[in-house]
């Protein structure tokens, strides 16, 4: 039985991580300590474990005191590197959410901890795993497609959960990387995973057209907003409970001690991360993304279509809306004979397409063979970042960017 640790006690690690620990895979993977500068948020987890797990104040004192087989990060995205760093010099794997970290210099940083440490770095792709996408990633070595051209990829948050980047501290870029980094690594990682290549030059726009100080009604926070009554944004972080988190108890309860406030106003003039994204890459075997994504739609989703030699996949999803009743997911598939053929793949249960699950499963238990590459190492979670990070120099400097030169 492996020993793991917990950096940052975030809704996504309870649920994700410390409760499945315990429940689900106790025979397999043990928590052994957890830390978080919030000593209160590390009480409320041990309020929801059904045995409490030692706390600390000092990674590096947790480090050296249960001596751990591996780390897992979940901290805000600005700090993955420095735990994971810490962890890989201590001679300890790293396990961290995505992103990876947030920046080309950290980046490089990780891969050069890595290296010299010999440890492993492992990224929490967990939409690999998803059934329907990986029946997507079967189809294209089967050769349906034939090799790669192009892939179109639009990616849209409603304004439910597109807004809720807004109000938390996703909000900052330097907390973040925006919408481009945090969220999207995601999306470059499964063109990276679908094309078996690596992006070359990166072309971007993005701009914040939506949230931000958009309109006058706006106050410091939803809780005691003025607006609240006529707000369409109105967040009660009182009575919310999403995926059965208690919001009052992990963040409102714990909020005098850092002065994070999880309900901040989705229009306030401190956000600056993009809302409406638009991003063309060019991969190093000549294959093309044309990639979108924004924040503010009014139901939420993506497609993509894969072009080939051999034909075009088609795919999509919907999370919310009048289609996130279909009992099932479709691809299309056409071929340059006039053919066409529809997979029906029923919905898997669980987090994030039935993906959650599969990758706990072999993050713990390991007893899966892996031929399509599923478990995603640094290299991985470098070329997804670096897409985003690109994408934000472009936006930022009106000109493509080439990815070899963030890596050097």
């Amino acid at each position: 039985m492996k020993k793991y640790v917990l950096a940052g006690c975030s809704g996504r690690s309870l649920y994700m991580f410390a409760k499945p620990m315990e429940e689900t895979f106790s025979k397999h993977a043990r928590l052994v300590g957890m830390f978080d500068p919030n000593y209160k948020r590390m009480e409320f987890y041990n309020r929801q474990l059904k045995k409490p797990i030692p706390v600390y104040d000092s990674f590096s004192k947790m480090l050296k005191e249960q001596k751990p087989d591996c780390v897992i990060v979940a901290t805000i995205d600005r700090y993955h590197h420095q735990y994971i760093i810490a962890a890989l010099n201590a001679g300890i794997d790293a396990i961290t959410e995505k992103p990876m970290t947030i920046d080309d210099k950290k980046c490089r940083a990780i891969l050069a901890a890595e290296k010299r440490s010999g440890r492993k770095v492992t990224v929490t792709f967990n939409y690999r795993h998803a059934p329907y996408v990986t029946k997507v990633k079967e189809l294209i070595l089967e050769g349906k497609v034939g090799k790669i051209l192009s892939i179109d990829f639009e990616w849209f948050l409603d304004t439910k959960h597109g807004a809720d980047y807004f109000r938390r501290w996703h909000r900052r870029k330097e907390n973040s990387g925006g919408l481009l980094v945090h969220k999207a690594t995601h999306h470059f990682d499964l063109v990276n995973w679908f094309l078996k290549d690596e992006p070359e030059t990166v072309f971007a726009f993005g701009s914040r057209r939506f949230y931000g100080p958009t309109r006058k009604e706006r106050g410091r926070r939803c809780l005691n907003c003025k607006y609240k009554k006529t707000c369409e944004f109105y967040w009660d972080i009182t009575r919310s409970v999403w995926g059965g988190l208690d919001n009052k108890g992990l963040y409102l309860d714990a909020e005098d001690v850092d002065k994070y406030y999880r309900d901040s106003c989705v229009f306030s003039p401190e956000i600056d991360i993009e809302d409406t994204m638009s991003v063309n890459v060019r991969y190093a075997e000549g294959a093309f993304l044309s990639y979108s994504l924004i924040a503010h739609a009014p139901y939420e989703g993506w497609k993509m279509s894969i072009n080939g030699t051999g034909g075009r996949l088609e795919t999509e999803e919907y999370h919310s809306g009048n289609r996130v009743s279909d009992n099932f997911y479709n691809i299309r598939y056409f071929d340059r004979q006039g053919n066409s053929m529809t997979y029906e793949l029923a919905k898997a249960a669980g987090g994030h397409g039935g993906g959650d699950e599969r990758l706990l499963r072999m993050l713990f238990v390991r007893d899966l063979p892996d031929p399509m590459g599923l478990m995603a190492d640094s290299r991985a979670g470098a070329m997804s970042i670096l897409t985003g990070i690109a994408a934000n120099k472009s936006i930022a400097s009106g000109r493509p960017v080439k990815i070899a030169r963030l890596m050097d």
